[in-house]
């Protein structure tokens, strides 16, 4: 029976090696399948497109989310204010 796999080592530097990890990580992946799927094709166009749209989207869900955190300190603050000068 042949082996499903074999091992590969590979050399890089902590800031790579730190960079595989967090790519990984945010697609939920293991390093070696996140090199694996890299390495075996080249994404489509509508893959970059949705990974465009995607990194886009986190950057607004992210904007989203300071802005209602701001809101609601702000309200907070008011509500604080209102409450002393009762």
């Amino acid at each position: 029976m042949t082996a499903q796999t074999a091992r590969t080592t590979i050399l890089t530097t902590p800031d790579f090696k730190a960079w595989l990890a967090a790519e990984a990580s945010k697609e939920e992946v293991s390093i070696s399948e996140l090199i694996r799927t890299r390495c075996e094709s080249q994404p489509t166009d509508d893959e970059l497109e949705l990974k465009a749209l995607t990194q886009q989207l986190n950057k607004s869900t992210h904007k989203a989310e300071k802005a209602i955190e701001q809101g609601l300190s702000d309200v907070k603050k008011v509500l604080a204010e209102i409450r002393s000068n009762k």
